[in-house]
């Protein structure tokens, strides 16, 4: 019983890991025409200032940009509920482990502990806020 519970918890480890990655890795290439990192502005305008682009270029690779975010887009539909299921189990894991630690914590530690946790989360849906704006939304 105990080593199928291992199996059972390395296996949504697992997944969870490859949901990461695969969301990190898709989240990347649908959106690797915008700024990383604090360098500031977009690629595209970066790539427009310091190449010195003329108007009709800039118009061009505007639209090889913007054909191959749909095509990205595209490539990643059929993976997507995938993705959206892995999200899901991740969040189960997070919230019953959440739950297991908060049964060895007492009650002035809980609320400390529930309050970082909020924060964390609220954290987290603000960067996921900030990334989506102009990020295609996979259908």
């Amino acid at each position: 019983m105990e080593r199928s519970k291992g199996y059972a918890v390395m296996f949504l480890l697992g997944a969870f890991l490859a949901g990461g990655a695969l969301g990190f890795t898709a989240d990347r290439v649908m959106d690797g025409d915008r700024g990383r990192g604090g360098r500031g502005g977009s690629f595209r305008g970066r790539m427009a200032s310091e190449l010195d682009l003329t108007p009709a270029q800039r118009a061009s690779i505007d639209s090889l940009m913007d054909q191959k975010r749909t095509q990205i887009v595209a490539l990643y539909r059929p993976v997507k509920p995938q993705l959206d299921s892995l999200a899901l189990a991740s969040r189960v894991i997070s919230d019953s482990t959440h739950a297991q630690i908060n049964r060895l914590l007492n009650p002035e530690q809980r609320v400390k502990m529930d309050k970082m946790r909020a924060r964390s989360r609220h954290d987290l849906d603000r960067r996921r806020k900030k990334d989506s704006i102009g990020a295609p939304e996979i259908r």
